[in-house]
Protein backbone atom coordinates (compact mmCIF):
# COMPACT_ATOMS: atom_id res chain seq x y z
CA UNK A 1 0.00 0.00 0.00
CA UNK A 2 1.72 3.43 -1.52
CA UNK A 3 0.14 7.06 -1.13
CA UNK A 4 -0.83 7.84 -4.87
CA UNK A 5 1.73 9.97 -5.55
CA UNK A 6 4.43 7.33 -4.59
CA UNK A 7 3.52 4.60 -6.84
CA UNK A 8 5.80 5.06 -9.71
CA UNK A 9 8.82 5.28 -7.75
CA UNK A 10 7.88 2.58 -5.27
CA UNK A 11 6.92 -0.04 -9.17
CA UNK A 12 10.42 1.48 -10.72
CA UNK A 13 12.58 0.52 -7.72
CA UNK A 14 13.32 4.23 -6.88
CA UNK A 15 14.42 4.73 -10.39
CA UNK A 16 11.91 7.95 -11.04
CA UNK A 17 12.87 9.33 -7.96
CA UNK A 18 13.92 13.05 -8.60
CA UNK A 19 16.66 12.76 -5.94
CA UNK A 20 17.80 9.22 -5.05
CA UNK A 21 17.29 8.01 -8.67
CA UNK A 22 20.56 9.20 -9.88
CA UNK A 23 22.14 7.02 -7.32
CA UNK A 24 22.42 3.42 -7.79
CA UNK A 25 23.15 2.68 -4.02
CA UNK A 26 19.40 4.10 -3.33
CA UNK A 27 17.99 1.67 -5.94
CA UNK A 28 15.91 -1.03 -4.69
CA UNK A 29 14.14 -4.05 -6.21
CA UNK A 30 10.69 -3.03 -7.40
CA UNK A 31 7.67 -4.26 -6.40
CA UNK A 32 3.93 -4.24 -7.31
CA UNK A 33 1.57 -1.89 -5.43
CA UNK A 34 -1.45 -3.67 -4.36
CA UNK A 35 -3.56 -0.96 -3.04
CA UNK A 36 -3.24 3.02 -3.81
CA UNK A 37 -3.87 5.49 -0.57
CA UNK A 38 -5.48 8.65 -0.57
CA UNK A 39 -4.67 11.44 1.95
CA UNK A 40 -7.43 9.98 4.87
CA UNK A 41 -7.76 6.30 3.26
CA UNK A 42 -8.08 3.92 6.69
CA UNK A 43 -5.50 1.05 6.59
CA UNK A 44 -7.08 -1.91 8.95
CA UNK A 45 -5.05 -4.82 10.45
CA UNK A 46 -6.91 -7.14 12.70
CA UNK A 47 -8.27 -4.84 15.10
CA UNK A 48 -6.14 -2.07 14.50
CA UNK A 49 -6.92 1.06 12.15
CA UNK A 50 -4.71 3.14 10.92
CA UNK A 51 -4.96 6.53 8.70
CA UNK A 52 -2.76 7.86 6.15
CA UNK A 53 -1.82 11.48 5.88
CA UNK A 54 -0.48 12.90 2.84
CA UNK A 55 2.71 14.88 4.27
CA UNK A 56 4.27 15.09 1.19
CA UNK A 57 7.74 17.09 0.20
CA UNK A 58 10.23 15.02 1.34
CA UNK A 59 8.32 12.48 -1.48
CA UNK A 60 5.42 13.41 -3.39
CA UNK A 61 3.40 10.47 -1.28
CA UNK A 62 5.02 10.70 2.01
CA UNK A 63 2.81 9.68 4.33
CA UNK A 64 2.24 10.18 8.06
CA UNK A 65 0.21 7.58 9.75
CA UNK A 66 -2.17 8.22 13.14
CA UNK A 67 -4.28 5.72 14.72
CA UNK A 68 -5.67 5.30 18.37
CA UNK A 69 -4.16 3.08 21.47
CA UNK A 70 -5.54 2.31 24.21
CA UNK A 71 -3.31 -0.05 27.61
CA UNK A 72 -4.09 0.50 30.93
CA UNK A 73 -8.03 1.85 30.82
CA UNK A 74 -6.26 4.73 28.57
CA UNK A 75 -6.97 5.04 25.10
CA UNK A 76 -3.60 7.84 23.36
CA UNK A 77 -3.62 9.23 19.86
CA UNK A 78 -0.15 8.20 18.10
CA UNK A 79 1.08 10.11 15.57
CA UNK A 80 3.87 8.17 13.12
CA UNK A 81 5.59 10.70 11.09
CA UNK A 82 7.03 9.82 7.88
CA UNK A 83 9.81 12.91 6.93
CA UNK A 84 9.11 16.39 7.03
CA UNK A 85 13.30 16.63 6.34
CA UNK A 86 14.40 18.60 3.31
CA UNK A 87 17.60 16.49 2.75
CA UNK A 88 20.83 18.06 1.59
CA UNK A 89 20.81 18.89 -2.08
CA UNK A 90 17.00 18.81 -2.18
CA UNK A 91 15.77 21.94 -4.24
CA UNK A 92 12.72 23.90 -3.41
CA UNK A 93 13.02 26.56 -5.66
CA UNK A 94 13.00 26.53 -9.50
CA UNK A 95 12.92 22.67 -9.27
CA UNK A 96 11.58 21.57 -12.62
CA UNK A 97 10.79 17.70 -12.30
CA UNK A 98 8.56 18.80 -8.46
CA UNK A 99 7.43 22.48 -8.87
CA UNK A 100 5.12 22.39 -6.11
CA UNK A 101 7.82 20.68 -3.61
CA UNK A 102 7.84 23.82 -1.44
CA UNK A 103 3.96 24.40 -1.30
CA UNK A 104 3.79 20.58 -0.53
CA UNK A 105 6.02 21.08 2.81
CA UNK A 106 4.27 24.18 3.77
CA UNK A 107 0.69 22.08 3.73
CA UNK A 108 3.00 19.10 5.47
CA UNK A 109 3.68 21.60 8.10
CA UNK A 110 -0.03 22.68 8.52
CA UNK A 111 -1.14 18.91 8.48
CA UNK A 112 1.48 18.21 11.10
CA UNK A 113 1.19 20.91 13.24
CA UNK A 114 -3.53 20.12 13.33
CA UNK A 115 -3.03 16.20 14.65
CA UNK A 116 -3.43 15.67 18.35
CA UNK A 117 0.10 14.00 19.38
CA UNK A 118 -0.02 11.87 22.88
CA UNK A 119 2.18 9.10 21.62
CA UNK A 120 4.98 10.17 19.06
CA UNK A 121 6.80 7.67 16.40
CA UNK A 122 8.12 8.21 13.20
CA UNK A 123 9.97 6.64 10.42
CA UNK A 124 13.35 6.76 11.72
CA UNK A 125 13.89 6.55 15.59
CA UNK A 126 16.30 10.03 16.27
CA UNK A 127 12.95 11.99 14.95
CA UNK A 128 11.10 10.75 18.77
CA UNK A 129 14.23 10.06 20.72
CA UNK A 130 13.77 6.10 20.73
CA UNK A 131 17.22 5.32 22.40
CA UNK A 132 16.62 7.53 25.41
CA UNK A 133 12.67 6.51 25.53
CA UNK A 134 13.82 3.07 25.81
CA UNK A 135 16.59 3.40 27.86
CA UNK A 136 14.27 4.97 30.27
CA UNK A 137 11.53 2.20 29.74
CA UNK A 138 14.36 -0.58 30.96
CA UNK A 139 14.62 1.77 33.93
CA UNK A 140 10.73 1.05 34.67
CA UNK A 141 9.91 4.60 34.00
CA UNK A 142 6.19 4.04 32.60
CA UNK A 143 4.55 6.38 29.74
CA UNK A 144 7.83 7.33 27.95
CA UNK A 145 6.19 7.81 24.52
CA UNK A 146 3.41 9.84 25.51
CA UNK A 147 5.55 12.61 24.55
CA UNK A 148 2.83 15.40 23.05
CA UNK A 149 5.54 18.42 24.18
CA UNK A 150 8.12 16.01 21.94
CA UNK A 151 6.33 15.95 18.93
CA UNK A 152 5.36 19.90 19.05
CA UNK A 153 8.67 20.98 19.46
CA UNK A 154 9.93 18.11 17.00
CA UNK A 155 7.24 19.35 14.16
CA UNK A 156 8.52 22.94 14.97
CA UNK A 157 12.32 22.66 14.41
CA UNK A 158 11.40 20.93 11.35
CA UNK A 159 9.10 23.78 10.16
CA UNK A 160 11.91 26.58 11.19
CA UNK A 161 14.78 24.29 9.39
CA UNK A 162 12.39 23.93 5.89
CA UNK A 163 11.31 27.93 6.18
CA UNK A 164 15.36 29.07 6.62
CA UNK A 165 16.49 26.19 4.01
CA UNK A 166 13.61 27.59 1.50
CA UNK A 167 14.37 31.33 2.16
CA UNK A 168 18.70 30.47 1.42
CA UNK A 169 17.72 28.75 -1.93
CA UNK A 170 15.60 31.92 -3.03
CA UNK A 171 18.04 34.22 -2.34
Amino acid sequence: MVMEPDVAVTEDGGKSDLFYGRSPGSLYRPTSVNRVLRDGDEVKLGGTAVTAHLTAGHTRGCTTWTMRASEGGETYDVVIVGSPNVNAGFQLVNNVGYAQIADDYLRTFRVLKSLHCDIFLGAHGDYYGLESKFARLELGVRDVFVDPHGYRKYVAEREKAFLEEWARQKK
